[in-house]
């Protein structure tokens, strides 16, 4: 495993704060904050930004949906149906992403970006 510099390592560390924040408050982290964080702080490419903030979801949705679930507020059974099927969704958007060029899913990223404040601030 390669080296990680202090500067490197605090940043990470502030990525996986802000998104454990936005996961416990909202529902979302992983794609919402964690994904443009990685890309602008650290550089990564869309991709490889996607494939670690996954990676960190196992982590943090475990945590999240115990600690829901010690007040009330988990349904294993709805969080089944919708779960399962997700990992069709998964794999479809994982194929997809392949074959779409890095400025094409930051495009589409931040439009679903815009138009889901724009539904917020409407609502």
């Amino acid at each position: 495993m390669p080296r990680v510099s202090r500067n490197r390592r605090l940043e990470l560390l502030a990525i996986g704060t802000a998104a454990g924040v936005f996961s416990g408050l909202f529902g979302v982290g992983g794609g919402l904050v964690m994904v443009p964080l990685l890309v602008l702080w650290l550089g990564y490419d869309e991709r490889t930004a996607t494939g670690t903030s996954l990676a960190a979801i196992i982590v943090i949705s475990a945590i999240g949906a115990t600690t829901q679930a010690f007040y009330g507020n988990l349904h294993v059974d709805d969080g089944l149906l919708v779960g399962i099927p997700a990992v069709a969704g998964v794999l479809l958007g994982t194929w997809l992403q392949q074959r779409v060029r890095d400025r094409s899913i930051a495009l589409l990223f931040a439009a679903v970006l815009l138009a889901s404040a724009v539904e917020l601030v409407l609502r």
